[in-house]
């Protein structure tokens, strides 16, 4: 089990300590040199064995020094080395009994050979394994609270021994020898701490350094509360009649007995001792009805500590014939609506392998599905009948469940909906509307050519007349559009502040007493402190903490009174503070009484809310004289509990508060409560769309709803009433409401809840959601407990570190809405414990922390962290940057990066005993650096994990990595065949030719880190064959070649080739010298320019169908004789390798100016043609200041003539001839001088 896995790991840990069964001792040497000491120590792929190889590692502080290993009873040294750098190592091969004992090392210069250093510390090599393993035990147990006292006791089977204790998690200072009493050795503990606590294994060995085998490990727990068990039933908590379940009993702590109880029961109904513990099961056997109930399992102690036993997850075990049918319910509401899907909810409190979803109208309907979430859409109106659901479990998958209670869908078939009519008749109506007006003023306009002001005047009204009833009509439509309306919006108050008190006398408080009061919003300028019936008393700044103090000293009658507090914003002021009250001088304030309504049957708590911090709270009930309970404050109020609520619990109550210590000063009694049990509906299912952990700005809408109709709401926060939503008797069905904040602030977050209701019975309020708005306090820090890494069924602590105490944690994993766990904590710390974690726990977890007293306001979110459920870690990867092909003398960074994140990394260079470097888990990055590179760091290398923490998970190792360094070797010729320029998908060859044989060649290309391909021809040319090129493998390519007899000691680079694939070479650049423009009598170069050599290239000119001139520089000259020079130009080149391949032309770039009688001839057209231009404009201002000197005259002799025209008018409209026809009419004739003309324009 666990301790096996631990002995393996701790025999993997040997390796990188020191105290590898290696005591330092004084030898009492004197010789003492000039040199500073060496450091000394032992490195080993296991623990010494007989047979096995063990390196003794001497590390002196200068080059070029010899170094000399003694042994002690030895004259001579027993080994010299004289390495090269700082290090020298001493390997014992094939480790024997003779070569244990007690090993220094000392060195001297090379040169000077008087010249020594000081003896390094002793190291005493123990071969182990010789004897049988030891036997570890703790008395009186292996679970002890701090202070208390543990004898650990090595028993051995042979006597005169000497024994070791070793505590693995810090192996250089838990080193302990004891003399024997016989055959054992007992290492005693007088006071533990709680450092203490950790995994210890014991050995023994004889005069001669002989060990024994290593003892089991055993572990201790230092601590003042036991850890939480947890109780699983196997294969599901519910069980059919007469089959047979597994209770399985899980807990961190080994080596401890456990013991089964049902509750109901005082005895335990089975137990397991230390013996049996490695099944962890309670058996029973052919159930009956009789087996159900609720279980739990506690640890059994043999011993008697002073220990707290921690409360214990349940199970409840349900006997059915068969299993319990499930609830259904359907989200949002019961009622469809328009291009709107329903979700069918089934939930049950255990394990389900399927859900089944009936149609009742359709026996052949059925749908499975793992979740219980079933999504039903409306199309054609099919979705709206009548559904249940079964379900049935793994333990017994061919019993299904009974049926669920029926739940019917209502609403629209498909669109035909009287809602959807009444819309669709307003929009039509509207748009006919608006042709029609628009067909009668075009009609009116074509019939009557010439309108006097009247006319225009009534036709301007009916316009106006028209629009009225449009925005009406629009109007009436948004109402209608706003009863369907489900979202409130909720308009939230300035926060209002706390208040509370503070003395420098605590058995006296009222000698020097001092107000203060603090708002949750941090945009509060300052407070301002009233009390009752003498108004506004003092106002304060507000502080950095967003709080002001208000000393009130010592008090007199004068001081007596109701207090309450603002907080003051720029734009607005909050409501009062819960109002304190002082009653006297010699007296503590009065306390304030709360609590939700009671519901019967259920668990009810009582808040008493105190002023001043550390006191005793007292709870009274009326007729009754003695206190109901009495408990210690956390902070400033405590929270009473009735665990069941009766009838016998109905009555009023009140709280006192006392002082600490005798002789008690009390309080005034609170004001009474009243509990009574009401009939109350079931509680609503409340939610949050999204998390409810919210940075400051985002959009929450919070979600109400049950199965009742026609109900209203109301939301909570922190027990006040803040936003409502009346009944709606539109539509039938389940109720709902939806809350919304538009922008969350810093003040918004609190504990929220709803309730509803209708005429006279109120519902149960709904579970609370904690709404955190983030990004208040500094970001807490999240670790993993053992590791980020865990086997599958094992257990892990995410510890979430905050920089404050008194706060509560949340647990978030990535992919959530909920938080996972929330905890609270009097430190700063909390631990969240995952239990028997499977692969889909795998995943990014965070955490936050935020006070509970002020709107929850929260830190930022954690640094996420990976949790992989595993039993192999995933494979690094090393790659080097910026290449792994480097030339000598530059810099170089090896990365060893990998998905699992809080875990080091160790380097591997291949034949190399000793690891390169080594980075803990407090590094994430996995660098290791290589400066002034040289031939001695070329290799292979490969790098894994490095767990810090005891784990028997496996460890794979990276890629190999061969570091390769140039500039040791002549450069060799690169060429690209058939040329540097392919067409996508040919075949391309890469020739690389060296000076010297037997080599192997390396192809590179700029940008990437890794070689892309490697060969060892025979001859002195490697051919690199590319098949079916892309565009990707265009770019810059170059080639090194190193001797086989002298791997990775490479040559120069080759000269660089670029490659192009692509059907054309690449356009070139044109640009002009000196300018775009000519000038009289100057010429213009135009240079063109293309990124391959030796081409030609050839100019173009708009206009010409031949080619104007060709070129093997790009550059062509440009004169403008009689202004054919102007005008646009591009160019373009081909290879000179492959005439028929052309390049894309340039951009086109024109050449503008002018040269003699030309330029002269444009001008003057322009100025001719600028001159009629202002004539032309003068001309019509003119002829319009005219016409609008005519205008008054015209109107008034309209105004004249009105009545006499307006016959006139109306025959001429209705009149279908030619304008110019004269009517044959005798009015017309005798009126024929009053018609107007046409005025022009």
């Amino acid at each position: 089990m666990t301790l096996n896995r631990l002995g393996e790991r701790a025999a993997m840990l040997w390796t990188f300590t020191v105290l590898l069964f290696c005591i330092r001792l004084s030898l009492g040497m004197t010789s003492i040199g000039q040199l500073p000491k060496p450091i000394f120590w032992i490195q080993a792929e296991t623990y010494p064995l007989t047979g096995c190889n063990v390196n003794i590692l001497c590390h002196g502080w200068l080059q070029d020094l010899v170094f000399m290993l003694f042994k002690e009873g030895y004259a001579e040294p027993v080994d010299y080395q004289i390495p090269t750098g700082t290090v020298a190592i001493f390997s014992i091969a094939n480790m024997t009994p003779e070569s244990e004992g007690v090993y220094i090392c000392r060195t001297h210069i090379q040169m000077l050979p008087t010249l020594w250093s000081e003896p390094s510390n002793p190291l005493k090599l123990i071969v182990a394994g010789l004897y049988p393993k030891p036997t570890l035990t703790a008395y009186p147990g292996p679970i002890m609270a701090p202070g208390e006292s543990l004898n650990l006791r090595c028993q051995a089977p042979i006597y005169g021994m000497t024994f070791a204790l070793i505590r693995l998690e810090d192996l250089k200072k838990s080193f302990y020898r004891k003399r024997p009493i016989k055959n054992e050795a007992y290492f005693f503990f007088r006071a533990l701490k709680i450092h203490d606590a950790g995994h210890y294994l014991c050995f023994y060995y004889d005069e001669s350094y002989r060990g024994s085998l290593l003892s089991d490990i055993l572990k201790i727990w230092v601590t003042d509360t036991f850890p939480k068990t947890w109780l699983l039933a196997q294969p599901s908590p519910v069980v059919q009649m007469g089959q047979n379940v597994s209770l399985w009993c899980r807990g961190p702590v080994d080596g401890v007995g456990l013991a089964l109880y049902k509750k109901g029961e005082d005895k335990p109904l089975q137990l397991l001792d230390t013996t049996s513990i490695d099944d962890e099961s309670f058996f029973l056997n052919n159930v009956t009805y009789s087996d159900a109930g609720i279980y739990s399992c506690h640890y059994l102690l043999s011993w008697k500590t002073s220990i707290r036993m921690t409360s214990h997850n349940t199970v409840e075990l349900v006997v059915v014939d068969k299993p319990p049918k499930p609830s259904l319910s359907a989200w949002p509401s019961t009622m469809f609506k328009l291009r709107k899907a329903i979700t069918l909810q089934h939930r049950v409190p255990h394990p389900v392998l399927e859900f089944s979803l009936e149609w009742e109208e359709r026996a052949t309907f059925q749908k499975f599905l793992v979740d219980g979430d079933f999504i039903i859409s409306n199309a054609e109106g099919k979705g709206t009948e009548t559904y249940s659901c079964s379900y049935r479990i793994e333990a017994h998958p061919n019993i299904w469940s009974d049926r669920s209670e029926p739940l019917k869908l209502m609403g629209p078939a498909g669109f035909l909906t009287w809602n959807y009519i009444l819309n669709e008749a307003i929009r039509l109506s509207l748009i006919m509307q608006l042709v029609a007006l628009l067909l009668v003023v075009l009609w009116i306009r074509w019939k009557c050519r010439r309108l006097r002001i009247r006319e225009a005047w009534l036709l301007g009204t009916a316009q106006g007349v028209t629009m009225l009833f449009i925005v009406t009509a629009l109007l009436c439509c948004g109402l209608c559009n706003g009863v369907l309306t489900e979202e409130t919006e909720i308009i939230m108050p300035t926060p209002k502040p706390e208040l509370w008190a503070e003395t420098n006398f605590p058995l006296a408080p009222w000698k020097n007493l001092t107000l203060w009061c603090r708002s949750p919003s941090g945009s509060t300028k300052e407070f301002v402190l009233l009390k009752d019936g003498t108004g506004w008393i003092a106002t304060r700044p507000a502080s950095e903490q967003v709080r002001a103090a208000f000393p009130l000293g010592a008090l007199t009658q004068s001081h007596t009174g109701s207090y309450h507090c603002h907080s003051w914003e720029e734009m607005a002021v909050s409501e009062p503070s819960e109002a304190l009250e002082l009653v006297g001088t010699d007296i503590l304030p009065k306390p304030v009484i709360s609590a939700s309504p009671p519901i019967r049957g259920q668990k009810l708590q009582i808040r008493c809310k105190g002023w001043l911090a550390g006191m005793e709270f007292v709870l009274y009930k009326e007729g009754v004289q003695e206190p109901v309970q009495q408990l210690h404050a956390v902070g400033r109020e405590a929270f009473f509990t009735i665990q069941r609520m009766e009838d016998k619990d109905e009555g009023n109550y009140s709280c006192r508060t006392h002082t600490e210590k005798r002789p008690f000063k009390w309080s005034e009694p609170s004001d009474p409560m009243e509990l009574v049990i009401k009939e109350m509906y079931p509680k609503p299912f409340f939610k949050t769309w999204a998390s409810p952990v919210v940075t400051p700005g985002a959009r929450v809408t919070f979600n109400c709803s049950t199965p009742q109709q026609h109900m209203s709401f109301i939301l909570y926060k922190d027990g006040s009433e803040i936003a409502s939503s009346d009944r709606s008797w539109a539509s039938p069905g389940a109720s709902a409401a939806h809350f919304l904040i538009i922008s969350v602030g810093t003040g918004d977050g609190g504990n929220y809840s709803c309730r509803y209701y209708d005429f006279a019975i109120w519902s149960e309020p709904s579970d609370p959601v904690e709404l955190v708005v983030t990004e208040f306090y500094p970001k807490p820090t999240l670790l993993a407990h053992p590791g980020p890494v865990v086997l599958p069924g094992k257990n892990v602590t995410l510890r979430c570190q905050g920089a404050f105490q008194g706060m509560r944690f949340a647990l978030l994993q990535e992919g959530t809405q909920v938080p996972l766990q929330f905890q609270s904590t009097s430190g700063n710390s909390a631990d969240f414990l995952l239990h028997t974690v499977r692969a889909e726990d795998s995943g990014n977890y965070s955490c936050v922390y935020y006070e509970t007293t002020m709107s929850n306001r929260g830190s930022h979110l954690s640094k996420p962290i990976m949790i992989w459920v595993t039993d192999t870690f995933p494979k690094p990867w090393l790659f080097a940057e910026p290449s792994s092909v480097v030339p000598m003398g530059q810099n170089v960074t090896l990365w060893c990066q990998g998905p699992v994140h809080g875990v080091g990394y160790i380097l591997h260079k291949e034949r190399e005993t000793t690891s390169v470097q080594l980075w803990g888990s407090t590094s994430n990055d996995g660098a290791f650096p290589i400066t002034n590179i040289s031939g001695a760091n070329i290799g292979r290398y490969s790098c894994c994990y490095h767990p810090d923490w005891t784990s028997p998970i496996k460890i794979q190792p990276s890629n190999t990595l061969e570091l390769i360094v140039t500039g040791l070797l002549p450069k060799p010729s690169l060429l690209a065949q058939p040329g540097p320029i392919v067409a996508p998908g040919e075949n391309m060859t890469f020739q690389c030719q060296g000076e010297l044989p037997d080599s192997t060649f390396v192809l590179l290309k700029e940008g990437t880190q890794q070689p892309l391909e490697q060969q060892s021809p025979s001859g002195y040319r490697a051919d690199f064959w590319m098949p079916a090129v892309r565009g990707d493998d265009s770019g810059v390519y170059s080639c090194v070649y190193y001797l086989d007899s002298a791997p990775f000691a490479a040559s120069n680079h080759s000269d660089f080739l670029e490659i192009w694939v692509t059907d054309k070479p690449p356009k070139p650049s044109l640009s002009a010298w000196p300018s775009t423009m000519f000038k009289l009598g100057k010429d213009i170069t135009l240079q063109c320019r293309g990124p391959l050599p030796g081409v030609e290239f050839v100019l173009e000119h708009d206009g010409e169908e031949a080619p104007q001139q060709f070129s093997e520089d790009g550059d062509f000259v440009i004169n403008n004789v009689e202004g054919k020079g102007i005008g646009n130009y591009s160019c373009s080149y081909r290879l000179q390798a492959y005439p028929d391949i052309w390049s894309e032309p340039s951009d086109a770039l024109e050449l503008v100016g002018a040269a003699g009688p030309a330029a002269q001839e444009c001008t003057v057209g322009n100025i001719v043609r600028s001159s009629l231009i202002v004539v032309v404009v003068v001309a019509l201002g003119v002829v319009l200041a005219i016409e609008w000197k005519k205008w008054p005259r015209l109107r008034t002799r309209d105004s004249e003539t009105d009545g006499r025209d307006q016959t006139i008018a109306l025959e001429e409209c209705n009149q279908e001839g030619e304008p110019a026809t004269n009517t044959s009419s005798p009015s017309s004739v005798s009126q024929g001088t009053s018609v107007e003309l046409p005025v022009p324009v």
